[in-house]
């Protein structure tokens, strides 16, 4: 595995969960060195280990599921305190297992998990909620770091529009992955996109 994320990095680390059903990140990061070391003897750059799970989430390659002790699940956000916290592979994700990986089901002594599904979906949800709430809020700019160059106070000179389209097309996906209805928010975002 390389130490730069790109979507066969994102689509590999939901390939090895994919492998257990769901995987904290305490039994992802051993995987990720396992996998390592089976390929050349060498250890995980922990720190681009650590920058790919965190980016893997921020793209919905992978969802976090945080197990409750009542067995329901909410989104806890990318907090490296994930407790009983499991990884699942998100809507935006294509797992492959990568070389090397094929035996950590017989090396980390981690039984087959099987989420339920409609939690799994309303965690997506919540993040993807805030998600949308940032970017309506038009928090972060526009993302490439530019702002309107006639200082015009238009309203719209924090909208991200990259952002706000990326959004749309992500409403869909989750739709196809979980049973999710979004089509308020993606009205609220086309809406947004239209008077931007």
């Amino acid at each position: 595995m390389g130490t730069g994320l790109d979507q066969r990095t994102s689509d590999e680390l939901a390939g090895i969960v994919d492998l257990f059903g769901g995987l904290t990140r305490t039994e992802l990061e051993r995987a990720l060195s396992e996998v390592a070391f089976r390929a050349d003897g060498q250890s995980v750059d922990e720190d681009a280990a650590a920058g790919a799970i965190e980016a893997s989430l921020d793209a919905f390659a992978l969802v976090r599921y945080e197990l409750r002790g009542n067995g329901h699940a909410t989104d806890g956000g990318t907090e490296s305190g994930d407790g009983d916290a499991l990884f699942v592979p998100g809507p935006t994700a294509f797992p492959r297992t990568p070389e090397h990986a094929e035996d950590l089901p017989h090396i980390l002594d981690v039984s087959p998990r099987d989420p339920d599904q409609d939690a799994v979906g309303e965690a997506a949800r919540d993040r993807f909620l805030a998600d949308v709430e940032t970017v309506l809020e038009g928090e972060g700019g526009r993302g490439d770091g530019s702002e309107n160059v006639d200082g015009s106070d238009d309203g719209t000179e924090n909208v991200d529009e990259t952002a706000i389209e990326n959004l749309i097309d992500l409403s869909y996906d989750l739709e196809a992955w979980a049973p999710l209805d979004l089509t308020a928010e993606r009205t609220r975002l086309v809406e947004a996109l239209e008077d931007a």
